[in-house]
């Protein structure tokens, strides 16, 4: 389907790209057209696509799994239909964006981590796309959890989100009186990543998805010493996965438990002052540009 883009949305990972780091992980090479995650009106339809489909309100992805084709950064942008979600009423374009990438890692990463009531989880880059995501929903889950953030904005929008506690990591001795948690959701990766994971019980999970810091984190050696189980990037999801997750994600925003929260809307042309504001660490939540 081709769809009139009225939301395209801003990822870490496409400053990342753009500025050459990811190439072991993607096959991208310069120039191309940032942007996955698309909202807007479906324009145009493929052979074998319901007519239904035309002129409906939607939210999609470019790539499949595991891949970057980009294109999103665009007025008009293709995507297939296997991706797409119907935005119901009442929701925003922008808003719809948070279900596509951050919504569905934060589903899943509940769904997948077995946690129970009494569990304890530590959480980095928790006032991030995915953390804003993960903090309410396994609160609301009873797990017990400490949010760890740069700067109190961020460590207080953690704390509004409902996390039993909140850390400055940008102090030191910011892991000092944490204690021993069941399992780690990293989205920082590099030291903080490993320091987090140096919190871990015997046993525990690590679930990296993040390298905010520059690299993801190594725990390698602490992960056979103590026996962890380290859930990454090349771990099994595929597109079905993320279609149902992300289709979980949209009933979590359309029925309120979780609140995304737009950073910056910024028009299309000023794409690069958006992506300057995200790499100075200036931007709190969703970052979307308007074409």
């Amino acid at each position: 389907m081709v769809i009139e883009v009225e939301a395209a949305e801003i990822l870490f990972l496409d400053t990342q790209l753009r500025s050459g780091w990811g190439r072991d992980f993607f096959t991208v090479e310069p120039p191309f057209i940032p942007g996955v995650g698309i909202a807007g009106t479906v324009t145009e339809t493929g052979d074998g696509v319901k007519d239904n489909w035309r002129g409906a309100r939607v939210v999609t992805s470019t790539s499949a799994v595991g891949s970057y084709r980009g294109g999103g950064y665009a007025e008009f942008a293709a995507a297939s239909i296997d991706r797409a979600l119907r935005i119901p009423a009442g929701i925003d374009s922008a808003e719809a964006l948070a279900v596509l990438n951050d919504g569905a890692m934060g589903v899943s990463r509940v769904d997948r981590s077995g946690m129970s009531p009494g569990d304890r989880a530590l959480i980095t880059a928790a006032s991030g796309g995915i953390g804003i995501w993960l903090v309410p929903l396994l609160t609301a889950a009873g797990v017990d959890v400490t949010a760890a953030a740069r700067g109190r904005q961020k460590v207080d929008l953690a704390r509004e989100r409902g996390a039993t506690a909140a850390v400055d990591y940008g102090q030191p001795g910011w892991a000092d009186g944490i204690g021993q948690v069941d399992v780690v959701f990293d989205g920082a990766g590099g030291p903080l990543g490993e320091q987090a994971a140096s919190l871990l019980r015997r046993g525990g999970r690590f679930f990296s998805y993040g390298a905010a810091s520059g690299d993801m984190a190594d725990i390698e050696a602490l992960a056979a010493e103590r026996d962890l189980r380290v859930i990454g990037l090349d771990e099994e999801f595929t597109d079905e996965d993320a279609h149902r997750y992300a289709g979980e994600a949209l009933h979590h925003l359309a029925a309120g438990s979780v609140r995304p929260v737009l950073g910056q809307k910024r028009p299309l042309e000023r794409a690069a002052e958006a992506h300057a504001a995200i790499e100075a660490r200036r931007v709190v939540g969703k970052s979307v540009l308007i074409p």
